[in-house]
Order: C-alpha cells, then sequence, then structure tokens
C-alpha cells in the first residue's frame, strides 16, 4: 500500500518502512508521529485507488522520528551590478529523517 502524504507543505510518495527526508519538525528522537494529511492511497498495481478532497477522511500515516541533522552548507550571493555591492550568506538547513511504520485507510 503506498500513500501520498503532506508535511510541512511538502508531498511524499511512501510506502511502509520507507525513509523519508523533511524539513525540520520540532519533535523529540524516537517520537511517534500521526500524519492526517493524506492525499491519494494506492496498491501496488493501482486496482484500488482512494482520492479525497483535499485529504482522505480517516486515513493516517503512522511514523517515528529517527534524527534530527543539519545538511550541507550552501552558499547564496546577493549582488548590485554597477553598485559594487555584493554579499554572500552561508548556512546550513535543518532536516528531520522520518521511518514510516504503518499506514492505515478506513474507507
Amino acid at each position: 500500500m503506498y500513500a501520498v502524504i503532506e508535511v510541512k507543505w511538502h508531498q511524499y510518495i511512501v510506502k511502509k518502512w520507507d525513509t523519508i527526508v523533511v524539513d525540520k519538525i520540532e519533535w523529540n528522537k524516537w517520537d511517534k508521529i500521526n500524519i492526517e494529511e493524506v492525499l491519494l492511497a494506492f496498491d501496488d498495481k493501482w486496482e484500488k485507488v482512494i482520492v479525497w478532497s483535499p485529504y482522505i477522511q480517516k486515513a493516517k500515516v503512522s511514523a517515528e522520528l529517527l534524527e534530527t541533522k543539519k545538511w550541507k552548507k550552501i552558499g547564496v550571493l546577493k549582488f548590485k551590478r554597477k553598485n559594487r555591492y555584493q554579499r554572500r550568506i552561508w548556512f546550513r538547513p535543518c532536516e528531520t529523517v522520518l521511518e514510516i511504520k504503518k499506514i492505515e485507510i478506513d474507507g
């Protein structure tokens, strides 16, 4: 069983025991998270497809938070031509690793 879920305004296609990397979530390590924003559910052969607008009612995906870490360093350069203005910004965005434990669809 596959599901399309929405986490922090991003959509992911997941199945049981998948590991996904999302934007930072403020939870502790090994916490259980229930994601109720399920957009679509389908099986391996596309024989059973469940779609609702916008989310499937009575559907949830259980996940476990594995770790929160920082990503590699990103450099951003801002400049204005003909004014000799140049600014470089470096930052490391945070990300959270989730492991999908169970997909429950009632309907």
